[in-house]
């Protein structure tokens, strides 16, 4: 296990904006962080990024609890906030020059170091540009490089898809996609959700300070009793009453609908059940031309946690 927090918890007066929260992030996994504002994810980011002390509970590196070992565990992390500024009047290769020498990396071997993690954000041709210059997108791909000039196991992004056009998130998705392929995992906290659930492997929800689930888009809907819809497109209409029945036989099955030639059906079993479903349809004689299986979006299971913590 890359990380863990246990029982993480933080008061700023006697205001909770963290309670008892527990988490795990193992590598090669995007986990993304979602919840209404104030409800305590940048608060725990700051903590776990060793920026801000919690009042109780403990965080873990690779199985060493940061609060004993800062310097170590600040080498596996990389943090972009969601606000951060960039030096007036000096280049990319400049920039990123500096922070070198912040995270004393050896100057042997520096130079393709930066040309590679230009590559990598695809800034290769703004090496030598003014900073200044630079779109917010670069400059969000600019800060992204810097962050992994020390090569860090995790990644904290604070709402790095804030104010980005179409194109440059598009960007970010596939430089995180590619940082997860070269064994990194990736924290990442953000208010559009529907781009989020495409490419993360679980997410986190925070509510008013506390965890109110954890897992995939796939296990946090069905813990909250949401059925899948299963679409059927048939060849004949003598299939639909068979196909019908045979899905009446299944205890997961719900409402079931016909839609011109499609047969629609709310169904909250398992992959393996979905497919002893078809199984049965094309044993009994159904011609079936096409399966669907569809389940809520992020957003839809975001929504429907938090008004079920209400």
């Amino acid at each position: 296990m890359l990380l863990r927090t246990e029982k993480l918890t933080k008061f700023f007066g006697t205001h909770c904006a963290l309670s008892g929260f527990d988490a795990e992030i193992d590598r090669e996994t995007i986990v993304g962080f979602v919840g209404p504002n104030g409800a305590g994810k940048t608060t725990a980011m700051r903590i776990i990024s060793t920026l801000m002390l919690p009042s109780s509970g403990e965080v873990w590196i690779n199985d060493l609890p940061v609060g004993k070992h800062i310097a170590e565990t600040r080498k596996a992390i990389g943090f972009v906030p969601d606000y951060f500024g960039v030096y007036n009047a000096i280049s990319s290769r400049e920039y990123l020059e500096y922070y070198a020498d912040i995270n004393k990396i050896p100057t042997e071997g520096r130079e393709k170091l930066i040309s590679d993690m230009l590559e990598l954000v695809n800034l290769s041709d703004k090496i030598d540009a003014n900073v200044n210059t630079l779109s917010r997108g670069m400059k969000q791909r600019l800060c992204l490089a810097r962050c992994l000039l020390h090569d860090p196991q995790l990644l904290i992004l604070d709402e790095p898809a804030s104010g980005l056009d179409p194109q440059a998130r598009a960007d970010l998705k596939y430089i995180l996609r590619a940082l997860r392929e070269q064994g990194k995992a990736v924290l990442i906290s953000s208010h559009i959700l529907p781009e989020l659930g495409e490419f993360c492997d679980k997410v986190i929800i925070l509510n008013k300070g506390v965890k109110v689930a954890d897992g995939t888009i796939e296990e946090i809907d069905s813990r909250i009793g949401e059925k899948a819809r299963i679409t059927y497109t048939l060849l004949a209409d003598s299939d639909f009453e068979t196909a019908a029945a045979v899905a009446r036989e299944f205890s997961q099955t719900g409402e079931i609908i016909r839609d011109g030639m499609t047969l629609e059906i709310e169904f909250s079993g398992d992959d393996a059940a979905v497919s002893e479903l078809t199984r049965r349809m094309i044993l009994s004689g159904v011609n079936v031309t096409k399966v669907d299986k569809t389940r809520r979006t992020l957003e839809q299971v975001f929504l429907e946690v938090i008004d079920n913590d209400k």
